[in-house]
């Protein structure tokens, strides 16, 4: 995913590769991208979260 991601995109994209670490029929070097895929997923839902939790707090 090039650019800017939405926290839907992001949390689509991290749920299968959740699916795809579950199924367990990825290879181990296929694994590890795709773990390190889902840390920087959840990572950049994690900061919209953050973000969008600021914002709320600055406008109440």
């Amino acid at each position: 995913m090039a650019g800017k991601v939405s926290y839907e995109q992001a949390r689509e994209e991290l749920t299968k590769v959740v699916e795809q670490l579950e199924a367990g029929s990825a290879t181990l070097e296929d694994s590890l991208k795709l773990w390190e895929r889902g840390e920087e997923l959840a990572k950049i839902c994690q900061d919209l979260l953050d973000g969008a939790k600021a914002k709320v707090n600055k406008e109440a």
